[in-house]
């Protein structure tokens, strides 16, 4: 199991990101695309990343709306595993 960060290692981890925030024991990142194909293509984009991490967000599609959520449930909350993911998906278009 990953080890829990600390509040210092988490603030650290969220300030090098770029279109994600805090959220309780999660970090969340909301996107918007043109309508809700482009949407589900950007979903779709998340799978490799994901299954190669083997560390799977929480997603909520609505329309043209993906909010993508990570935590490391099995940790209890956020982990080096989270923001290395979040990395990856930061840099799909």
């Amino acid at each position: 199991m990953a080890k829990l960060l600390n509040d210092d290692q988490i603030q650290d981890g969220i300030s090098k990101l770029s279109g994600w925030s805090l959220a309780g024991k999660q970090i969340q990142s909301i996107r918007k695309f043109k309508d809700f194909v482009e949407a589900i293509a950007f979903v779709n984009k998340l799978v490799a990343p994901a299954e190669a991490a083997e560390h799977h967000p929480d997603i909520e599609i609505s329309y043209n709306k993906v909010t993508i959520n990570l935590t490391s449930h099995d940790a209890g909350g956020l982990t080096e595993k989270d923001f290395a993911l979040a990395e990856q998906i930061s840099s799909l278009n």
